[in-house]
């Protein structure tokens, strides 16, 4: 850190605004944000595989819907970077309005796409173009949100106020899945799978108007405003990052894995596993999910104001710890249980519980590892290449270790230890609490 860093302290906030404020809109945000996303995930296991990819063959068919699912996530290093340039040296609030704004016209837009069968290959094309669009957005949404909060908030009190943005996750999960296990519930397959997919997509518009009323209130945060005042912006962020934070990012990124591939190993590829291979209903698996994701918004909280008491690290590492120990179980469960109690159970404990701790102080524990000059641009970095490395490629990676294993869930099983022992390591390697 150069001299010009270490005299940028933390200021309380003299302006007429209230961290609260500021947490809430942050909040509201990236609910909106991740239901956008969200709801795109949770129909690539479901839907997509038979209206815009149907080849005949159910594996192909899957695996170029989990693609496309991926593809929003390989290009959110992009919008890290390119939204954390911007944020590093013009501020967080403007950066936000935009995301939001890019979010909710792909989001829109996807309800309106026309069939394979309507228009042959551009369908899918067209799919793939607005998932990116999406992806571009939430690569940057996210480091901006984390911090308006995390840079308004005391620092007795960071952790706590860093992780309303990733309960917007845990809403923004609950939302979309909550509506597409109500439509499902209440349509029947044919109108399901014919239009009945597009209205969660529509809707969306109304919360988007909303999030940007919101988000048009709030003001920039103060140690940007310090950072911009003593004139020391960066001019190139991403390569100050690269040369003086190349191993924390690389250790950031390995912290990253166990969380992603939780996540993702469950609530993504287990919807379709538990769905297609464990004779759970759609409508209950959905329903399980969504159950989990609201016991977040305890759990996120909770971990966190815990991590604010006894440091992020311990905290982190008991989950990571706890999460390879139920990972042969759940996946058990979703296989052979047959029973969408066992699943709902085995989704609460592993998601519901043990997923809060991992998620909720990460965002103070990447914010802390870099200064308030290039802190868009590091934690971005972080958590975008790791959406990728994690979340995106595990379904992918589940699906073929599920054939490669003989059609059962042993390997992927597997997968999630090693990805948790990464990320064990990595966390305690961390220069920080």
């Amino acid at each position: 850190m150069t001299e010009s860093d270490s005299a940028l302290e933390y200021v309380l906030p003299t302006r007429n605004i209230s961290v609260t404020t500021v947490a809430l809109a942050s909040l509201v945000g990236t609910t909106i944000e991740w239901y956008d996303f969200f709801i795109f995930s949770s129909l690539s296991a479901i839907v997509f595989n038979d209206v815009f990819f149907p080849s005949g063959i159910p594996l192909i068919s899957e695996l170029l819907a989990y693609g496309t699912f991926a593809a929003g996530f390989l290009v959110r290093p992009l919008g890290g970077v390119l939204f954390g340039h911007f944020g590093d040296r013009i501020g967080r609030k403007q950066l936000l309005i935009f995301s939001l704004a890019a979010m909710g016209l792909g989001t829109f837009l996807i309800g309106l796409l026309p069939t394979f069968s309507q228009v042959g290959i551009w369908a899918p094309l067209a799919l793939l173009v607005l998932r990116c669009l999406q992806g571009l957005a939430l690569g940057g949404e996210w480091g901006g949100a984390v911090l308006m909060t995390f840079e308004y908030a005391d620092p007795r009190h960071r952790t706590l106020y860093a992780s309303f943005p990733q309960i917007g996750l845990a809403l923004g999960l609950f939302l979309s899945t909550a509506t597409i296990a109500i439509l499902s519930g209440t349509l029947s397959s044919q109108d399901f799978l014919s239009w009945g997919w597009r209205i969660p997509f529509i809707a969306s518009v109304l919360l988007l108007i909303v999030g940007l009323y919101i988000r048009s209130t709030i003001l920039e945060t103060p140690e940007f405003e310090q950072v911009r005042d003593r004139g020391v912006i960066s001019n190139l962020p991403i390569a100050e990052v690269v040369s003086r934070y190349g191993r924390v990012v690389l250790l950031g990124l390995g912290s990253y894995l166990i969380m992603g591939v939780v996540f993702s190993a469950y609530c993504v590829y287990g919807l379709g596993l538990m769905t297609k291979v464990g004779g759970i209903p759609r409508t209950a698996g959905l329903t399980a999910v969504a159950l989990s994701a609201l016991l977040l918004l305890v759990t996120i909280p909770a971990a966190s104001i815990l991590a604010d008491r006894i440091g992020k690290k311990p905290v982190y590492l008991i989950a990571t710890i706890v999460s390879a120990l139920l990972a042969f179980p759940v996946l058990w469960s979703m296989t052979y249980s047959e029973s969408p109690s066992l699943v709902t159970a085995a989704l609460l404990v592993a998601y519901g519980v043990l997923w809060g701790p991992l998620y909720g102080p990460q965002a103070a524990l990447f914010c802390e590892l870099f200064d308030a000059r290039l802190r868009y641009t590091g934690i971005s970095l972080i958590y975008q290449i790791g959406s990728v490395i994690s979340i995106s490629l595990t379904p992918i990676v589940a699906t073929a270790l599920y054939s490669v294993g003989g059609s059962t869930p042993w390997l992927v099983a597997a997968y999630v230890v090693v990805a948790a022992a990464v990320s064990a390591v990595c966390v305690k390697k961390l220069p920080i609490r």
